[in-house]
């Protein structure tokens, strides 16, 4: 029986999309509400599905659990994004030097002056 409904709401979610298209002649809000409608049905039909209670389930344990989350401060996200602007600023500062001393290198060992 699950099997079934999650084909029915293929079918709908499909039926939906086709009508977006085949409907062409007609105003936009009209193949916009047939996709829509095509597009609701079968997330309803779904929700009846054990998958879909299961993925239901998991949606609100997940809105649960983002409630737990501890955001940093103003303060924390400043300081945090300073450091890492820094590090970046050095990182990049230090590559420069590498690659320039690379180049020199390599510039001497095939005899070139520059």
């Amino acid at each position: 029986m699950n099997k079934i409904k999650l084909g029915i709401a293929a079918l709908l979610g499909a039926a939906g999309f086709f009508s977006f298209y085949f409907l062409q002649d007609s105003p936009v809000v009209v193949r916009v509400v047939a996709l829509l409608l095509g597009l609701v049905f079968a997330t309803v039909v779904i929700l009846f599905t054990i998958q879909g209670k299961q993925l239901f389930s998991f949606f609100k344990d997940s809105i649960e659990e983002v409630k737990k989350v501890v955001w940093p401060t103003k303060k924390e996200t400043l300081q945090t994004s300073g450091v890492v602007c820094a590090f970046v600023i050095t990182m990049a500062f230090f590559l420069w030097i590498v690659d320039s001393g690379l180049m020199v290198i390599v510039k001497y060992v095939m005899d070139q002056e520059g």
